[in-house]
């Protein structure tokens, strides 16, 4: 076997770990929402219980991105299927907070078009390149993910108002790092001189 011989890789197969944990998150969205439907965030087990399983699916995103780096298991449908699942997961948290009168539906309707806009932004330019998740993106997926756990278990009294504060964090950060992505996406579109 010669040298170029072992360097070529073969290819990724699609049925992987990564991958399938991102199935799992998928499958998980409508699990957690008829979840919250059963508690209409009024019923305690039940807001358990959706928060137990947000939190799992969220988890699988930390864990499916890491596996796929790691053991080179990065695929088309993963990067693509990837920020679907976080999407649904993280939209239908939302939506349902608010229908639910636990979060105004502007602070939803901002997210959701920031998070919309980011994903339309990214398949835009992948022609020209790949708009890496930033140190900030990271930071703002942390904050939403513990703003809607925040929300989602039933806090007693004293920790409730806390919520609102985190979210309000998540809420500043999401739109930064959207301008500071658009800001990328307009780099790789300007043409080479």
């Amino acid at each position: 076997m010669t040298g170029a011989e072992s360097t070529v890789a073969s290819p990724v197969p699609l049925l992987n770990a990564a991958n399938v944990l991102t199935a799992v998150r998928l499958v998980l969205v409508p699990v957690f929402a008829v979840t919250v439907v059963a508690s209409a965030m009024s019923h305690a087990g039940w807001r358990m219980a959706a928060c137990v399983i947000f939190v799992v699916a969220s988890a699988t995103d930390l864990v499916d991105g890491w596996i796929a780096r790691r053991f080179g298991l990065v695929t088309s449908l993963g990067k693509v299927a990837d920020p679907i699942a976080d999407k649904a997961l993280t939209g239908a948290a939302l939506v349902l907070l608010s229908w639910y009168d636990r979060l105004p539906w502007w602070v939803t309707v901002v997210i959701l078009a920031r998070e919309l806009g980011i994903t339309a932004l990214r398949f835009w330019v992948i022609r020209h390149g790949v708009i890496a998740a930033s140190r900030g993106g990271k930071v703002k997926t942390a904050l939403q993910i513990l703003a809607i756990t925040w929300y989602l278990w039933p806090m007693p009294d004293a920790l409730a108002p806390v919520g609102p504060w985190i979210m309000g964090a998540a809420v500043v950060v999401t739109v930064v790092t959207g301008f500071d992505y658009i800001a990328q996406a307009l780099r790789l579109r300007r043409p080479a001189r």
